[in-house]
C-alpha cells in the first residue's frame, strides 16, 4: 500500500513518530508521501524524508489555509527549494483552494494556486490539490491550465459523481481516504469498479481518521480500514484494491 498523503512530520507525532512508522511498515505500507504546508513546517518535513529515505517522500507547496498577505514571499521559498539541487521533491503541493475555514483571502488563494499550477507544469511534476468546499473552482482552474504537462490528484475527494467524472476526464486522480468510511460520506453512492484506475489511497494523517477511529488522531497504518471499505464499495477484493492503487500512485509520482 502507498499512503499518498500524510502529515506525519507535524508536532502531533513528535512523541511517537518512530512507532507510527513501524506501524505503517507492519501493515504493508511501502511508501508515505508528505505534502508541504508552508515555511514553518518545511524543516520537519525535510528532516523526516532524510531520516527515512526510500520510504518517506517529500512534496513542496503552499497550503491554501496558509495563504495570507505574505503569500508571495512564501511562494518564493517554495520556488527556491525546487531549484536547490540538494533536494528532490516528488510533487508540487499541497495547494489549491479552501472555502471552509476562511474566505477572506480567496483571491490570494487563487493567485497562489495559479502560481503553483504553472510551477508544476514547468517542473513537469504532479500537483496535489486541496479543494475543501471549492472543488468546482479547482476543477475550473485546472481546466484553464490543462495541457500534457499538467497531471495530479484531487486529494481527499469528497465530491459528487459529476465532479468525479470531470476530474477523471482531465486525466487526474481522486485521493480516497477516511471519508469513504464515514456513514454519510457519500462516496459509497458514486464509486464503482470502473473508477479504480483513477483512485489513490491516502490518510491525511493526523486528520480524517477512518471509522472506527473517527475524531481521533489518524495514522498511515489506518489505511487498511480505507482499503477494506473501498473493497466493500466497489466489489473488488482488498488485494486488487492495493495493487491497482499502488500502480496508480507509482505511475503518477514515480
Amino acid at each position: 500500500m502507498i499512503d499518498t498523503h500524510a502529515h506525519i512530520y507535524l508536532p502531533e507525532f513528535d512523541a511517537d513518530r518512530d512507532e507510527i512508522l513501524l506501524n505503517a511498515k507492519a501493515v504493508g505500507i511501502t511508501k508515505i508521501l508528505l505534502p508541504g504546508i508552508d515555511s514553518e513546517t518545511i524543516h520537519a518535513l525535510l528532516q523526516l524524508s532524510i531520516n527515512e529515505p526510500g520510504f518517506v517522500f517529500p512534496m513542496m507547496g503552499l497550503h491554501p489555509c496558509s495563504v495570507k498577505e505574505n503569500f508571495e514571499a512564501e511562494l518564493q521559498i517554495v520556488d527556491d527549494y525546487f531549484v536547490n539541487p540538494k533536494y528532490k521533491f516528488i510533487a508540487v503541493g499541497e495547494c489549491g483552494l479552501d472555502y471552509y475555514w476562511d474566505k477572506t483571502h480567496v483571491d490570494l488563494q487563487k493567485q497562489a494556486f495559479a502560481f503553483q499550477i504553472k510551477l508544476a507544469k514547468k517542473l513537469q511534476l504532479p500537483i496535489v490539490i486541496h479543494s475543501r468546499e471549492s472543488i468546482d473552482d479547482c476543477i475550473e482552474m485546472i481546466t484553464q491550465y490543462k495541457d500534457e504537462n499538467l497531471r495530479g490528484v484531487f486529494h481527499c475527494f469528497s465530491g459528487d459523481a459529476v465532479q468525479l467524472e470531470k476530474i477523471i476526464s482531465l486525466g487526474f486522480y481522486a485521493g480516497i481516504g477516511g471519508v469513504a468510511t464515514f456513514k454519510n460520506g457519500g462516496l459509497d453512492k458514486i464509486l464503482t469498479q470502473k473508477h479504480l484506475s483513477s483512485l489513490l489511497l491516502e490518510t491525511d494523517a493526523p486528520y480524517l481518521a477512518p471509522a472506527p477511529f473517527r475524531g481521533k488522531r489518524n495514522e498511515p497504518a489506518y489505511l487498511t480500514y480505507i482499503v477494506k471499505r473501498l473493497s466493500d464499495i466497489v466489489g473488488v477484493d482488498e488485494q486488487e484494491i492495493t495493487a491497482v492503487t499502488s500502480s496508480n500512485a507509482n505511475q503518477l509520482f514515480f
